[in-house]
């Protein structure tokens, strides 16, 4: 992160929501580049002790789109971040080359909006609470499941429930609210068991039609071994 003043940064205040942070960004946004673009680096910069959750939220909204293209690639600054946290880094470190990206101030708007419209209702219930469940030690272990759900995310269609896990976890974080982290890890686990099960019984499936073309039809498996 760049420097910058304390008085630059958004306030470091559990009691002011997500929404109104990034309300806040897109207004500093528009009002520094009106019709333009911003450089993720500046955004960055904005932020404080909840950098974190606050990127990770961003990262993760619009990979919640089913099959959305780039979904793959916003993983990857997921992925990144996460690592972070479970090695307890103090503020988030992103590739050069993400940081020089920039994003229109009409999507930072729009993403605002979304927020305002559809997750107003998260926020009204989200508030510290269970705050072992969102700091400290807890901290490392969600981002160890921030990673695999990150991963899952890379694979082709298959963005939108990892996606809502890191959501919630990235809620919860900024809320400092550990029923959220805590809703987040377990629909992350859950579709993490799922795609190992998938796995595994393609695998088993595989290796069965293996066995069973060699054992009744060895023309095909020679075939098939040409």
């Amino acid at each position: 992160m760049t420097a910058e003043t304390d008085r630059d940064r958004l306030s470091d205040d559990a009691q002011r929501g997500f929404i109104a942070t990034l309300a806040a960004m897109a207004d500093r946004a528009e009002r520094d580049a009106p019709g333009g673009s911003v450089a993720i680096a500046t955004l960055v910069d904005q932020l404080d002790e909840r950098a974190f959750g606050l990127l990770l939220f961003l990262l993760a909204l619009p990979c919640l789109v089913p099959a959305m293209p780039g979904a793959q690639i916003i993983a990857i600054p997921i992925f990144l971040l996460a690592l972070q946290l479970a090695f307890a880094r103090s503020e988030p470190w992103l590739p050069g080359w993400f940081l020089r990206a920039t994003v229109k101030t009409s999507w930072l708007r729009a993403t605002a909006d979304f927020a305002s419209q559809r997750l107003a209702w998260a926020e009204r219930i989200a508030r510290p609470r269970l705050t072992a469940l969102a700091s400290g030690f807890a901290e490392r272990v969600l981002g160890l499941i921030l990673a695999l759900a990150a991963l899952t995310i890379m694979l082709p269609i298959t963005n939108t429930v990892p996606s809502l896990g890191v959501t919630l976890i990235a809620m919860g974080l900024i809320q400092r609210d550990g029923l959220f982290t805590l809703l987040g890890a377990a629909v992350a686990f859950a579709w993490l068991a799922l795609v190992i099960g998938v796995v595994a019984a393609l695998a088993t499936g595989a290796g069965f039609a293996v066995s069973l073309a060699r054992e009744h039809a060895p023309w095909l498996a020679d075939w098939l071994a040409r």
